[in-house]
Formats: structure tokens, sequence, C-alpha cells
């Protein structure tokens, strides 16, 4: 499994746009791309701003190379990011899961 991370970064009194898209435009897309296994959104107040982390998980770098093209570093960011944000980063980056751990809720 390979993490993909991006950050972009909003001010604080346009904050909900971008999870706004995220949600409504975002999520409906990567469900249809072969390979997407989930997403996380996440963020934090920095100043006058709000930076938020996308880390999507994929099944290989192959099915990332299906969503993002041939340039896998590039970040993909749709005109609607871009209008919800004032600064985006260009680039991502890709991790390899060695170990993942999830807490199971006990059963009745």
């Amino acid at each position: 499994m390979i993490i993909r991370e991006w950050r972009g970064r909003a001010l604080c009194v346009k904050s909900g746009a971008y999870p706004r898209h995220f949600r409504e435009n975002v999520v409906p897309e990567l469900r249809n791309v072969p390979g997407f296994l989930g997403a996380h959104l996440s963020q934090r107040q920095m100043g006058d701003r709000v930076e938020f982390l996308v880390l999507t998980r994929w099944q290989s770098m192959d099915a990332i190379r299906s969503f993002a093209g041939a340039s896998v570093d590039r970040a993909v960011v749709e005109p609607g990011a871009v209008a919800a944000l004032v600064d985006v980063d260009d680039l991502v980056a890709h991790y390899v899961v060695i170990k993942e751990v999830s807490h199971a809720l006990p059963t009745d």
C-alpha cells in the first residue's frame, strides 16, 4: 500500500470551502479510480491560515499513475481546490506502508 501526501492552505475566514470541495468533488471522483483505497483530510491552525493535509491510500504506484499520470510526484489540484485555497503544494510525497495497525472495537 502507498500513502500519497499533499498539503494546501486557506485563509481562516474561508477555511470551510476546501473541506466542502473535498467532500463534494474530490471524494466521489477518487472512488471511481481503480486502486484507490481511502483518504484522510486533516487540518491545523497556522496563524491566519489553516493548513489541510490530504493523505490518500493506494494499492500501488501503478494505481497512482492511473490517477496522476506519468508525473506521479506532481500534485493533482482541481480548479475548485485552487479557488478555495491561497497556497498549494505543487509536489506530493509517497510512502510505502510497512505496517498498518488498527484498533478493533470490542463486539457485544
